[in-house]
């Protein structure tokens, strides 16, 4: 009986993490869903290689905050830097530059302004304009205060680094804070329906 009730524990518990998972996009697939359904656009630039990559995929993704905003917010694209397939993307052709070491997508070098770096993230709005671009490790406090600023549209008033200077102010604050409860209404409710 014990081992009945441990199992059932388990399973819930897993079911429950599965519904906390990102979910992950192609650019392709991210760029047809906005057509649909506007948001804004949150991209992982990352290579194989990356050891702060993986890093952040085992500690900072699987953070269930993270993974809430992102989910309901932004359309979350996983761009490896250095892969070899070609994208078109505003009626351009983006590829592989072979420069004689390991080279680079040419799109995530437009993307971070030619400042190749991993894990970088950028930040498109909408209509795809870059709201930042974000280079280095982040763990889920300092992923989350950038999440917030892009969804509460701070970047429209302010500098992600005069928006730190400052703290949150009140209206932005009262944004997020709203969002965050619908987002988490909608958590809940998930997890409910799932039980």
């Amino acid at each position: 009986m014990r081992l009945l009730l441990l199992f059932c524990c388990l399973s819930v518990n897993v079911l429950l993490a599965q519904h906390d998972d990102i979910k992950w996009y192609t650019w392709e697939e991210a760029m047809e869903l906005g057509k649909e359904t506007p948001k804004k656009y949150y991209i992982d630039l990352y290579t194989d290689w990356c050891s702060w990559c993986k890093y952040m995929d085992q500690t900072t993704f699987t953070n269930r905050d993270v993974a809430a905003l992102l989910n309901e917010h932004f359309y979350p694209i996983k761009f490896n830097a250095e892969q070899k397939d070609s994208i078109m993307f505003n009626g351009k052709k983006f590829g592989f530059v072979d420069n004689g070491g390991r080279g680079f997508h040419d799109l995530a070098f437009s993307l971070t302004k030619g400042q190749l770096g991993y894990p970088s993230f950028v930040f498109l709005d909408e209509e795809y304009t870059r709201i930042m671009v974000s280079p280095g490790y982040k763990d889920e406090f300092a992923l989350q205060e950038e999440l917030n600023f892009a969804i509460a549209e701070a970047y429209k008033k302010m500098s992600f680094e005069d928006y730190q200077a400052r703290g949150s102010d009140k209206a932005t604050t009262k944004t997020v804070q709203k969002l965050e409860k619908k987002a988490r209404k909608k958590r809940l409710k998930k997890e409910k329906d799932h039980q």
